[in-house]
């Protein structure tokens, strides 16, 4: 089990956020899933979280994610992620800015049936507040 829920979480990172390959939301994540991060409201159902994947995509459309570190234990997986891209768009009302940006994040997953199911997200939004010049270092 904690091979394939490895192999899903890869597919996550590179197909959805590398890629930027929405279609592939219906393959990877329950119908269901709630994403929990901290600061902002709880992300529930797959059309949510579509929506949250594709502002941030809007934002970033260049944006790679790279899985530093992968751990997985029965129904549960955690990966800690490097983010960069530029922002070229709008995101979250933020006018672009044109500026490369890198972020990290470490996640914990569970995946039921074979897809994402529940998220607990901890990114550095600070660190990405500051480069975008929204908050001052």
């Amino acid at each position: 089990m904690s091979e394939k829920n490895k192999t899903i979480l890869r597919r996550y990172g590179e197909e959805i956020w590398s890629q930027g390959n929405l279609a592939v939301i219906d393959e990877l994540v329950a119908l269901d899933v709630i994403v929990h991060l901290p600061g902002y409201p709880q992300i529930s159902g797959l059309e949510a979280y579509k929506q949250a994947c594709s502002m941030l995509r809007a934002g970033f459309p260049d944006l790679q994610v790279a899985l530093e570190d992968i751990v997985a234990e029965g129904d549960k997986i955690a990966g800690r992620w490097t983010f960069r891209g530029t922002q070229t768009g709008d995101y979250m009302g933020i006018a672009a800015t044109g500026k490369p940006m890198t972020w990290t994040a470490t996640a914990i997953y569970r995946i039921t049936d074979g897809k994402v199911a529940e998220v607990w997200d901890n990114e550095d939004f600070l660190g990405l507040m500051q480069q975008l010049g929204v908050i001052s270092k």
